[in-house]
């Protein structure tokens, strides 16, 4: 009777146990699952840009990033044929495009010349600018606690950069503009996914950034030898898990839930960085980064809560 009982429990595979329990768990739990292995991805890739950047111009290395992470959507094709390229938002999907452009090439840029942690602090300021543009653009609300917390993070940026105090850095500028690139786009986005769906925006994204990065590209061009394509396509195999995992986290749980968790990338990087290059970020790399970080997940996570609570009123309407 006992060997009955434990038979099906040995014929079943560990691995199909362990998805089963994660598929039943809460929303919650799942979301913050899905933003921990996202903030392990440029652990991954930031130390990979910099190894192949000696060899590669950091241009170069942005294009096979987004062509890989294009071909990476090529199954979807095949299940749904041209259904993913239905959009009414074709002139904002452009921008949008744009906007990764500059993004990816400036932030593949500072990689290759910055401390990695630096360059992700320093990233972290985009919801910032983001939330300063909605202010001027689309006449968003900025109420005196949102204004509090964009000056503790604009000036996180400069415990960062310290300017006059130590030597101007171009990896941590080449940061800054990839931040303000990243912060536009998510304005664009939220235009965008009124109704275009994330994957039909990360396709036209990568569909028209594909042949700008490569123009950007060819005045520095490199053959690249077979290990390199292999390095280039983990980078931007990476990439592209890493925007469906956060689209999935935030899908699953509340943003309150997930997004304090986004801080782990400085961590991983901070520790892989440390590893493969024997870099160690300053004390005050680690204040700003706290700084920037806690006012932009404030900012995000205070919008959440004002929208939840307008919901109902709007819903009565």
């Amino acid at each position: 009777m006992a060997d009955a009982i434990r038979a099906p429990i040995l014929m079943t595979p560990p691995s199909t146990g362990i998805l089963q329990s994660f598929a039943r768990a809460p929303g919650v739990v799942r979301g913050m699952v899905f933003m921990v292995l996202a903030t392990m991805g440029p652990a991954i890739t930031a130390p990979a840009v910099r190894i192949i950047t000696q060899d590669l111009h950091p241009f170069e290395v942005a294009f096979f990033s987004s062509a890989f992470a294009l071909l990476a959507f090529v199954p979807l094709f095949l299940r749904r044929g041209l259904a993913p390229l239905k959009t009414t938002r074709l002139p904002l999907q452009a921008l949008r495009a744009g906007l990764y452009v500059m993004d990816v090439l400036m932030i593949y840029l500072a990689y290759s010349l910055s401390p990695l942690a630096k360059v992700v602090a320093l990233d972290f300021s985009a919801p910032l600018f983001a939330t300063l543009l909605a202010m001027l653009f689309l006449g968003e609300t900025l109420r005196m606690r949102r204004l509090s917390a964009l000056a503790i993070g604009f000036a996180g940026t400069l415990v960062i950069l310290r300017p006059g105090l130590i030597e101007a850095d171009l990896g941590a500028l080449c940061a800054l503009i990839a931040a303000m690139g990243w912060g536009i786009s998510i304005i664009v986005v939220k235009v965008v996914s009124r109704t275009d769906s994330s994957a039909t925006t990360a396709i036209y994204t990568l569909m028209l950034a594909t042949p700008l990065t490569l123009i950007a590209a060819l005045p520095f061009w490199t053959t690249p030898t077979p290990a390199q394509l292999a390095w280039l396509a983990l980078i931007g195999g990476i990439g592209c898990a890493n925007h469906l995992l956060v689209n999935q986290a935030f899908k699953e749980a509340d943003l309150t839930a997930v997004l304090p968790l986004n801080f782990l990338k400085m961590i991983w990087v901070s520790f892989s960085a440390y590893v493969v290059f024997g870099e160690v970020p300053d004390l005050w790399t680690w204040v700003g980064a706290v700084m920037i970080f806690g006012s932009a997940t404030y900012i995000s996570v205070r919008e959440s809560r004002v929208r939840q609570q307008r919901a109902p009123a709007a819903a009565a309407d």
